[in-house]
């Protein structure tokens, strides 16, 4: 019996420590530690798009990373001017550590001069992403 409580306490602990969890996977949202934070072709391994860029923090055996590459795959290419560029976190240390990755997949929204306008962890929803990019474009036409 004694064993029952514990199962169900350790349950419980673990439910109430998940859902929360959970429900902030996935979302965009803005991070205090990204603001200046700035990515460059160097950093990318490629070209920044002309008007925003997806990128993505992945690791090899990350199941979410391949439905985060998909979706990121389908926006880039419904918005004229967003690339999406795909970074291996376990080849990329320096950058993972750099931008504060703690997990994969990871999504950066940045505008078109590379400034980071929104961060994911896990997988994002297409909704999200899409209003992310139009946060992205706008503040790359803000006067400045």
């Amino acid at each position: 019996m004694t064993g029952l409580v514990v199962c169900v306490a350790v349950l419980a602990a673990a439910s109430a420590h998940g859902l929360p969890h959970r429900r902030r996977s996935g979302r965009v949202r803005v991070r205090g530690r990204d603001e200046g934070q700035r990515l460059g072709a160097a950093d990318l391994g490629g070209d920044l798009g002309e008007r925003a860029t997806l990128v993505q923090f992945s690791s090899a055996f990350c199941a979410p990373c391949r439905a985060t590459r998909r979706v990121l795959g389908e926006v880039a290419g419904m918005v004229p001017g967003v690339s999406h560029v795909e970074i291996d976190a376990e080849d990329n240390l320096g950058l993972v550590r750099r931008l504060d990755i703690l997990r994969t997949p990871t999504v950066l929204v940045l505008d078109a001069d590379g400034a980071v306008v929104r961060r994911a962890t896990g997988r994002p929803r297409k909704a999200d992403v899409i209003a992310a990019l139009g946060e992205a474009v706008r503040a790359a036409g803000a006067p400045g």
